[in-house]
Protein backbone atom coordinates (compact mmCIF):
# COMPACT_ATOMS: atom_id res chain seq x y z
CA UNK A 1 0.00 0.00 0.00
CA UNK A 2 1.41 3.41 -0.92
CA UNK A 3 1.38 6.49 1.33
CA UNK A 4 -1.64 8.19 -0.23
CA UNK A 5 -3.77 5.02 -0.06
CA UNK A 6 -2.81 4.51 3.58
CA UNK A 7 -3.76 8.08 4.46
CA UNK A 8 -7.05 7.84 2.55
CA UNK A 9 -8.07 4.58 4.23
CA UNK A 10 -7.14 5.67 7.73
CA UNK A 11 -8.93 9.01 7.53
CA UNK A 12 -11.96 7.45 5.85
CA UNK A 13 -12.22 5.22 8.90
CA UNK A 14 -11.65 8.25 11.12
CA UNK A 15 -14.62 10.00 9.48
CA UNK A 16 -16.86 7.11 10.50
CA UNK A 17 -15.62 6.75 14.09
CA UNK A 18 -13.20 8.63 16.29
CA UNK A 19 -9.61 7.38 16.29
CA UNK A 20 -7.72 8.71 19.30
CA UNK A 21 -4.24 7.96 17.90
CA UNK A 22 -4.70 10.57 15.15
CA UNK A 23 -4.77 13.61 17.40
CA UNK A 24 -3.10 15.48 20.24
CA UNK A 25 -5.11 17.11 23.02
CA UNK A 26 -5.98 20.64 21.84
CA UNK A 27 -7.91 23.31 23.71
CA UNK A 28 -10.22 25.46 21.57
CA UNK A 29 -12.20 28.51 22.64
CA UNK A 30 -15.50 26.92 23.74
CA UNK A 31 -17.57 29.86 22.52
CA UNK A 32 -16.86 28.80 18.94
CA UNK A 33 -17.77 25.14 19.48
CA UNK A 34 -21.46 25.48 20.35
CA UNK A 35 -22.43 26.03 16.71
CA UNK A 36 -20.71 22.84 15.50
CA UNK A 37 -22.42 19.44 15.08
CA UNK A 38 -21.34 16.81 17.57
CA UNK A 39 -20.01 14.51 14.84
CA UNK A 40 -17.62 17.26 13.66
CA UNK A 41 -16.35 17.71 17.22
CA UNK A 42 -15.92 13.97 17.72
CA UNK A 43 -14.07 13.32 14.45
CA UNK A 44 -11.60 16.17 14.59
CA UNK A 45 -7.92 15.28 14.23
CA UNK A 46 -5.23 17.83 14.85
CA UNK A 47 -2.30 18.98 16.96
CA UNK A 48 -2.88 22.73 17.36
CA UNK A 49 -5.30 25.59 16.87
CA UNK A 50 -4.28 27.67 13.83
CA UNK A 51 -7.74 29.27 13.76
CA UNK A 52 -6.73 31.66 16.54
CA UNK A 53 -4.67 33.67 14.02
CA UNK A 54 -7.74 34.49 11.87
CA UNK A 55 -8.99 38.08 11.75
CA UNK A 56 -12.35 39.60 10.95
CA UNK A 57 -12.92 39.84 7.18
CA UNK A 58 -10.17 37.38 6.24
CA UNK A 59 -10.33 35.03 3.27
CA UNK A 60 -9.12 31.83 4.95
CA UNK A 61 -7.78 28.66 3.34
CA UNK A 62 -7.63 25.52 5.48
CA UNK A 63 -5.38 22.83 4.03
CA UNK A 64 -6.54 19.29 4.79
CA UNK A 65 -9.77 20.56 6.31
CA UNK A 66 -11.07 17.10 7.23
CA UNK A 67 -14.44 17.22 8.96
CA UNK A 68 -14.39 21.03 8.93
CA UNK A 69 -13.81 21.93 12.57
CA UNK A 70 -11.12 24.58 11.97
CA UNK A 71 -13.13 25.99 9.05
CA UNK A 72 -16.26 26.35 11.15
CA UNK A 73 -14.34 28.03 13.97
CA UNK A 74 -12.62 30.35 11.49
CA UNK A 75 -16.02 31.13 9.96
CA UNK A 76 -17.12 32.71 13.21
CA UNK A 77 -13.83 34.58 13.66
CA UNK A 78 -13.76 36.07 10.16
CA UNK A 79 -17.46 36.93 10.37
CA UNK A 80 -19.95 37.40 7.53
CA UNK A 81 -17.59 39.78 5.70
CA UNK A 82 -14.99 37.01 5.32
CA UNK A 83 -14.83 33.66 3.59
CA UNK A 84 -13.45 30.26 4.55
CA UNK A 85 -12.31 27.62 2.05
CA UNK A 86 -11.50 24.07 3.05
CA UNK A 87 -9.54 21.69 0.82
CA UNK A 88 -9.34 17.93 1.39
CA UNK A 89 -9.03 14.85 -0.83
CA UNK A 90 -10.78 12.34 1.43
CA UNK A 91 -14.37 11.70 0.25
CA UNK A 92 -15.68 10.61 3.65
CA UNK A 93 -14.23 13.61 5.47
CA UNK A 94 -15.56 15.96 2.79
CA UNK A 95 -19.03 14.43 3.08
CA UNK A 96 -18.98 15.05 6.84
CA UNK A 97 -17.86 18.66 6.37
CA UNK A 98 -20.27 19.45 3.53
CA UNK A 99 -23.37 18.10 5.24
CA UNK A 100 -22.48 20.23 8.28
CA UNK A 101 -22.34 23.52 6.32
CA UNK A 102 -26.08 24.37 6.46
CA UNK A 103 -26.33 23.37 10.11
CA UNK A 104 -23.46 25.64 11.13
CA UNK A 105 -24.76 28.46 8.91
CA UNK A 106 -28.14 28.26 10.63
CA UNK A 107 -26.49 28.37 14.06
CA UNK A 108 -24.23 31.36 13.35
CA UNK A 109 -26.65 33.26 11.12
CA UNK A 110 -24.68 33.37 7.88
CA UNK A 111 -22.97 31.06 5.38
CA UNK A 112 -19.34 31.73 4.42
CA UNK A 113 -17.74 28.27 4.21
CA UNK A 114 -17.12 26.14 1.13
CA UNK A 115 -15.25 22.86 0.74
CA UNK A 116 -13.30 21.70 -2.33
CA UNK A 117 -11.92 18.27 -3.17
CA UNK A 118 -8.27 18.50 -4.09
CA UNK A 119 -4.71 17.77 -3.10
CA UNK A 120 -3.12 20.43 -0.94
CA UNK A 121 0.11 20.18 -2.95
CA UNK A 122 -1.86 21.02 -6.14
CA UNK A 123 -4.26 23.82 -5.24
CA UNK A 124 -4.91 24.67 -8.88
CA UNK A 125 -6.79 21.45 -9.68
CA UNK A 126 -10.37 21.01 -8.48
CA UNK A 127 -10.87 17.25 -8.48
CA UNK A 128 -14.65 17.55 -8.54
CA UNK A 129 -14.36 19.52 -11.77
CA UNK A 130 -12.04 16.89 -13.19
CA UNK A 131 -14.53 14.17 -12.21
CA UNK A 132 -17.24 16.07 -14.08
CA UNK A 133 -15.04 16.03 -17.18
CA UNK A 134 -14.38 12.30 -16.73
CA UNK A 135 -18.12 11.67 -16.62
CA UNK A 136 -18.32 12.84 -20.24
CA UNK A 137 -14.88 11.60 -21.32
CA UNK A 138 -14.24 8.26 -19.59
CA UNK A 139 -10.71 6.88 -19.66
CA UNK A 140 -11.03 3.49 -21.32
CA UNK A 141 -7.38 2.78 -22.09
CA UNK A 142 -3.86 4.11 -21.75
CA UNK A 143 -4.35 5.99 -25.03
CA UNK A 144 -6.97 8.17 -23.29
CA UNK A 145 -4.54 9.36 -20.61
CA UNK A 146 -3.08 12.30 -22.62
CA UNK A 147 -6.59 13.75 -22.97
CA UNK A 148 -7.09 13.43 -19.20
CA UNK A 149 -3.79 15.17 -18.51
CA UNK A 150 -4.67 17.91 -21.00
CA UNK A 151 -8.07 18.42 -19.32
CA UNK A 152 -6.40 18.68 -15.90
CA UNK A 153 -3.93 21.26 -17.23
CA UNK A 154 -6.75 23.25 -18.80
CA UNK A 155 -8.70 23.29 -15.53
CA UNK A 156 -5.61 24.46 -13.64
CA UNK A 157 -5.15 27.27 -16.14
CA UNK A 158 -8.75 28.35 -16.85
CA UNK A 159 -10.58 27.45 -13.63
CA UNK A 160 -8.05 27.22 -10.78
CA UNK A 161 -9.47 25.84 -7.56
CA UNK A 162 -7.49 28.43 -5.55
CA UNK A 163 -6.31 31.35 -7.73
CA UNK A 164 -3.02 33.18 -7.30
CA UNK A 165 -2.84 35.81 -4.53
CA UNK A 166 -6.42 35.24 -3.36
CA UNK A 167 -5.96 34.26 0.31
CA UNK A 168 -5.38 36.38 3.42
CA UNK A 169 -4.33 33.51 5.68
CA UNK A 170 -3.47 29.85 5.07
CA UNK A 171 -3.97 27.54 8.04
CA UNK A 172 -3.52 23.80 8.47
CA UNK A 173 -3.79 21.40 11.36
CA UNK A 174 -1.59 18.31 11.31
CA UNK A 175 -1.74 17.55 7.58
CA UNK A 176 1.59 18.62 6.06
CA UNK A 177 3.12 15.40 7.39
CA UNK A 178 0.62 13.35 5.35
CA UNK A 179 1.95 14.64 2.02
CA UNK A 180 4.46 12.46 0.16
CA UNK A 181 8.04 13.55 0.67
CA UNK A 182 8.50 14.27 -3.03
CA UNK A 183 5.63 16.79 -2.91
CA UNK A 184 6.54 18.69 0.26
CA UNK A 185 8.48 21.50 -1.40
CA UNK A 186 5.70 21.89 -3.97
CA UNK A 187 3.21 22.13 -1.09
CA UNK A 188 5.06 25.03 0.54
CA UNK A 189 5.35 26.79 -2.82
CA UNK A 190 1.60 26.41 -3.33
CA UNK A 191 1.00 28.09 0.02
CA UNK A 192 3.15 30.99 -1.13
CA UNK A 193 1.40 31.18 -4.53
CA UNK A 194 -2.13 31.52 -3.19
CA UNK A 195 -1.33 34.13 -0.54
CA UNK A 196 -1.95 37.80 -1.18
CA UNK A 197 0.96 40.17 -0.62
CA UNK A 198 0.77 40.79 3.10
CA UNK A 199 -0.89 37.40 3.63
CA UNK A 200 -0.15 35.20 6.63
CA UNK A 201 0.49 31.55 7.40
CA UNK A 202 -0.31 29.55 10.56
CA UNK A 203 0.68 25.90 10.32
CA UNK A 204 0.17 23.46 13.20
CA UNK A 205 1.94 20.20 12.54
CA UNK A 206 4.03 17.34 13.89
CA UNK A 207 7.81 17.66 13.41
CA UNK A 208 10.71 15.39 14.31
CA UNK A 209 13.82 16.42 16.23
CA UNK A 210 15.98 14.17 14.02
CA UNK A 211 15.77 13.08 10.37
CA UNK A 212 13.37 10.15 9.94
CA UNK A 213 15.14 7.05 8.56
CA UNK A 214 14.01 5.51 5.27
CA UNK A 215 12.56 2.34 6.79
CA UNK A 216 10.20 4.39 8.98
CA UNK A 217 9.23 6.52 5.98
CA UNK A 218 8.28 3.31 4.16
CA UNK A 219 5.84 2.27 6.93
CA UNK A 220 2.29 3.23 5.78
CA UNK A 221 0.84 2.92 9.27
CA UNK A 222 3.40 5.30 10.76
CA UNK A 223 2.95 7.68 7.83
CA UNK A 224 -0.83 7.83 8.12
CA UNK A 225 -0.38 8.25 11.88
CA UNK A 226 1.39 11.61 11.34
CA UNK A 227 4.83 10.18 12.18
CA UNK A 228 6.94 9.05 9.23
CA UNK A 229 6.11 12.00 6.99
CA UNK A 230 6.96 14.66 9.54
CA UNK A 231 9.23 17.52 8.56
CA UNK A 232 12.40 17.69 10.60
CA UNK A 233 11.87 20.76 12.78
CA UNK A 234 14.52 22.92 11.08
CA UNK A 235 13.64 21.66 7.60
CA UNK A 236 10.10 23.04 7.73
CA UNK A 237 11.31 26.55 8.52
CA UNK A 238 14.01 26.39 5.83
CA UNK A 239 11.48 25.35 3.17
CA UNK A 240 9.24 28.26 4.13
CA UNK A 241 12.20 30.63 3.81
CA UNK A 242 13.19 29.18 0.42
CA UNK A 243 9.62 29.67 -0.83
CA UNK A 244 9.87 33.40 -0.08
CA UNK A 245 7.99 33.71 3.20
CA UNK A 246 9.39 35.97 5.93
CA UNK A 247 8.92 36.65 9.63
CA UNK A 248 8.93 32.88 10.19
CA UNK A 249 8.48 32.04 13.85
CA UNK A 250 7.75 29.05 16.07
CA UNK A 251 4.71 30.37 17.93
CA UNK A 252 3.83 27.19 19.84
CA UNK A 253 6.05 24.27 20.85
CA UNK A 254 4.86 21.03 22.40
CA UNK A 255 6.83 20.54 25.61
CA UNK A 256 6.11 16.82 25.57
CA UNK A 257 6.51 14.66 22.44
CA UNK A 258 3.36 13.45 20.70
CA UNK A 259 5.20 10.18 20.18
CA UNK A 260 8.75 8.77 20.38
CA UNK A 261 9.97 6.12 17.94
CA UNK A 262 13.51 4.68 18.28
CA UNK A 263 14.52 7.67 20.32
CA UNK A 264 13.27 10.17 17.71
CA UNK A 265 10.84 12.65 19.26
CA UNK A 266 7.79 13.79 17.31
CA UNK A 267 6.07 16.87 18.73
CA UNK A 268 3.46 19.43 17.77
CA UNK A 269 4.46 22.96 16.83
CA UNK A 270 2.72 25.95 15.28
CA UNK A 271 4.71 28.06 12.82
CA UNK A 272 3.65 31.49 11.58
CA UNK A 273 4.97 33.51 8.63
CA UNK A 274 4.07 36.20 6.10
CA UNK A 275 4.30 36.96 2.40
CA UNK A 276 5.36 40.39 1.19
CA UNK A 277 9.04 40.71 0.26
CA UNK A 278 8.20 41.12 -3.42
CA UNK A 279 8.68 44.43 -5.20
CA UNK A 280 11.35 46.97 -6.03
CA UNK A 281 13.89 48.26 -3.51
CA UNK A 282 13.64 52.07 -3.54
CA UNK A 283 15.54 54.71 -1.59
CA UNK A 284 13.47 56.81 0.82
CA UNK A 285 16.26 57.81 3.28
CA UNK A 286 14.66 55.66 5.99
CA UNK A 287 16.43 53.74 8.74
CA UNK A 288 15.55 51.29 11.48
CA UNK A 289 17.11 50.88 14.92
CA UNK A 290 17.06 47.44 16.53
CA UNK A 291 16.14 47.83 20.22
CA UNK A 292 17.86 44.66 21.50
CA UNK A 293 18.35 42.65 23.67
CA UNK A 294 20.53 40.64 21.25
CA UNK A 295 23.77 42.29 20.13
CA UNK A 296 22.68 41.85 16.52
CA UNK A 297 20.12 39.95 14.43
CA UNK A 298 19.66 39.16 10.73
CA UNK A 299 16.33 39.41 8.92
CA UNK A 300 15.09 37.29 6.01
CA UNK A 301 16.59 39.73 3.48
CA UNK A 302 20.03 39.46 5.12
CA UNK A 303 20.00 42.89 6.75
CA UNK A 304 22.19 42.69 9.84
CA UNK A 305 20.57 44.86 12.49
CA UNK A 306 23.00 45.90 15.23
CA UNK A 307 21.57 46.97 18.53
CA UNK A 308 21.18 50.75 18.73
CA UNK A 309 22.53 51.39 15.21
CA UNK A 310 20.67 53.27 12.46
CA UNK A 311 20.51 50.60 9.77
CA UNK A 312 19.82 51.87 6.26
CA UNK A 313 16.99 50.03 4.48
CA UNK A 314 14.87 50.47 1.38
CA UNK A 315 11.26 51.63 1.62
CA UNK A 316 9.94 48.08 1.22
CA UNK A 317 12.13 46.69 4.02
CA UNK A 318 11.26 49.67 6.21
CA UNK A 319 7.57 48.81 5.88
CA UNK A 320 8.21 45.13 6.63
CA UNK A 321 10.45 45.77 9.65
CA UNK A 322 8.22 48.39 11.28
CA UNK A 323 5.01 46.34 11.11
CA UNK A 324 3.88 42.82 11.92
CA UNK A 325 6.20 40.44 13.76
CA UNK A 326 9.17 42.83 13.94
CA UNK A 327 7.45 46.03 15.07
CA UNK A 328 7.98 45.70 18.84
CA UNK A 329 11.74 45.32 18.38
CA UNK A 330 12.28 48.17 15.93
CA UNK A 331 12.49 51.97 16.22
CA UNK A 332 11.44 53.52 12.87
CA UNK A 333 13.47 56.51 11.70
CA UNK A 334 11.70 58.55 9.03
CA UNK A 335 13.42 61.30 7.00
CA UNK A 336 12.70 64.88 7.95
CA UNK A 337 11.45 65.44 4.41
CA UNK A 338 9.52 62.59 2.81
CA UNK A 339 10.69 61.51 -0.63
CA UNK A 340 7.58 61.07 -2.83
CA UNK A 341 7.25 57.54 -4.15
CA UNK A 342 7.48 58.73 -7.77
CA UNK A 343 10.85 60.37 -7.03
CA UNK A 344 12.52 57.44 -5.29
CA UNK A 345 15.51 55.87 -7.03
CA UNK A 346 16.82 52.30 -6.82
CA UNK A 347 18.25 51.42 -3.41
CA UNK A 348 21.70 49.87 -3.20
CA UNK A 349 20.92 46.51 -1.60
CA UNK A 350 24.64 45.78 -1.12
CA UNK A 351 24.95 48.66 1.34
CA UNK A 352 26.21 47.75 4.80
CA UNK A 353 27.07 51.21 6.18
CA UNK A 354 24.76 52.65 8.83
CA UNK A 355 22.44 55.48 7.88
CA UNK A 356 24.07 58.75 8.98
CA UNK A 357 21.59 61.03 10.79
CA UNK A 358 22.26 63.70 8.18
CA UNK A 359 20.83 61.42 5.52
CA UNK A 360 17.48 61.49 7.27
CA UNK A 361 17.58 65.08 8.52
CA UNK A 362 19.14 66.55 5.37
CA UNK A 363 22.62 68.03 4.93
CA UNK A 364 21.30 71.56 5.36
CA UNK A 365 19.43 70.91 8.59
CA UNK A 366 20.56 73.43 11.23
CA UNK A 367 17.63 73.91 13.59
CA UNK A 368 18.23 75.04 17.17
CA UNK A 369 15.69 75.11 19.99
CA UNK A 370 15.72 75.50 23.78
CA UNK A 371 14.11 72.13 24.53
CA UNK A 372 10.82 73.73 25.54
CA UNK A 373 8.69 71.92 22.96
CA UNK A 374 5.61 70.71 24.82
CA UNK A 375 5.81 67.02 25.62
CA UNK A 376 9.31 66.55 24.14
CA UNK A 377 10.57 64.72 27.23
CA UNK A 378 7.30 63.25 28.47
CA UNK A 379 6.58 59.52 28.23
CA UNK A 380 3.76 58.67 25.80
CA UNK A 381 0.35 59.19 27.32
CA UNK A 382 1.53 61.54 30.06
CA UNK A 383 1.69 65.31 30.37
CA UNK A 384 4.55 67.51 31.47
CA UNK A 385 4.20 68.91 35.01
Amino acid sequence: MNVEDAVRERYAAGAARREESLCCPVGYDPKFLDALPEEVLERDYGCGDPSRYVREGDVVLDLGSGGGKICFIASQMTGPSGKVIGVDFNDEMLALARRSVPRVAKNVGYANVVFHRGRIQDLLLDQDALDDWLGNHPVMSVSDLPALEAAADRLRREAPMIPDASIDIVVSNCVLNLVAESDKRRLIREIFRVLKVGGRVALSDIVSDEPVPDDLKADPALWSGCISGAFQEGELLREMEVAGLYGIAIDAWGAEPFRTVRGIEFRSITVTARKGKEGACLEANQAVIYRGPWKQVEDDDHHVLRRGERTAVCAKSFSILTTGPYADDIVPVQPLTTIPEAERVAYDCSRTAPRHPRETKGLGYSATNDGSTAGACCPPGTGCP
